[in-house]
């Protein structure tokens, strides 16, 4: 069984007072999250900002953090996109620079049918012999990875683990029923990591992870050892910081957490922009709340 570690934190990416990358900075965070609970990091996935990171900035930045990190944890490579020919040219150059895995989102705004999702995800899975994570998120990408799809792309040797952020339980119930018992179930989303630990999940791929990997890490552990009253309880005392983390369009608030906090990652890039006064004032609340200030 592929091992990637059960709390993956979707790292953003931080940038310079002129938004551009800051490779450094990428480093310290990365080493960071690694010392405060994470098993490992999701480099220029969605929280970081991967929609407008140029290749160049994406090959660079996993080759900083897997020179940070990649001796004692995980670096998956984010490198799915609309485009599978350039997914796959862009997954071969990642491999070069030495990360774990792949973590292929479902391609966004072209809405392919499921046999076009299948073909795309296969397609760029066999340019590479190392494991890959398949992302779920139809919210943001429009269209929805069935469970039998997904079932059909298990037989593709590297295709390891699914990240589903459907936010539909019934669907993750039923992907746990239907995959090989080898094959990885992530939560993508922080608020249901606890139910999806319930039905087969084995860990999540974090935004939090930034601000409370410890937490979230005690509460899989309790839960695994059976403790469901403590990770019910570690779970409600993380439902402030995950309701102020996604009051807003992700990663907006997780990068204002982190520079509040003083792990300094910059602003966003547009079309994202920055918290307003008024959500940086919600956020510093909960983090003092939390005693994480």
């Amino acid at each position: 069984m592929v091992k990637f570690g059960q709390l993956l934190t979707a790292m953003v990416t931080p940038f310079t007072a002129d938004l551009e990358v800051n490779l450094p900075a990428a480093q310290e965070l990365a080493v960071k999250l690694i010392e405060s609970g994470s098993d490992g990091v999701v480099v220029a996935g969605t929280t970081g900002e991967s929609p407008t990171l140029s290749k160049k900035e994406k090959i660079a930045l996993f080759k900083a953090v897997v020179e940070a990190i990649g001796s004692k944890a995980t670096v998956i490579a984010g490198t799915g996109s609309y485009d599978t020919a350039e997914s796959g040219e862009l997954t071969k150059e990642a491999e070069h620079a030495g990360v774990d895995g792949f973590m292929l989102v479902a391609p966004y705004y072209n809405k392919p049918t499921q046999e076009g999702l299948f073909r795309h995800f296969k397609t760029i899975a066999q340019v590479t012999s190392l494991p890959v994570i398949i992302y779920n998120i139809p919210g943001r990408t429009g269209v929805n990875l069935a469970p039998e799809t997904l079932v059909r792309l298990t037989e593709v040797p590297n295709i390891a683990a699914v990240k589903e952020a459907s936010g539909n339980l019934a669907q993750i119930s039923q992907i746990y029923e239907m995959v090989p018992k080898d094959f990885l179930i992530y939560s993508g989303d922080d608020a249901l990591t606890l139910p999806v630990l319930s039905v087969g999940g084995v860990g999540v791929i974090s935004v939090a992870g930034h601000i409370a990997g410890r937490k979230i890490k005690e509460m899989i552990t309790v839960f695994e050892q059976g403790d469901l009253a403590s990770a019910s309880r570690i779970n409600a005392e993380l439902g402030p910081l995950t309701r102020a983390l996604f009051m807003t369009t992700n990663p907006i608030m997780v990068k204002a957490a982190c520079n509040l906090i003083g792990w300094k990652t910059g602003g966003v890039r547009l079309p994202l922009v920055d918290a307003t006064s008024r959500e940086e004032e919600i956020m510093r609340e909960v983090l003092s709340t939390l005693g994480l200030l």
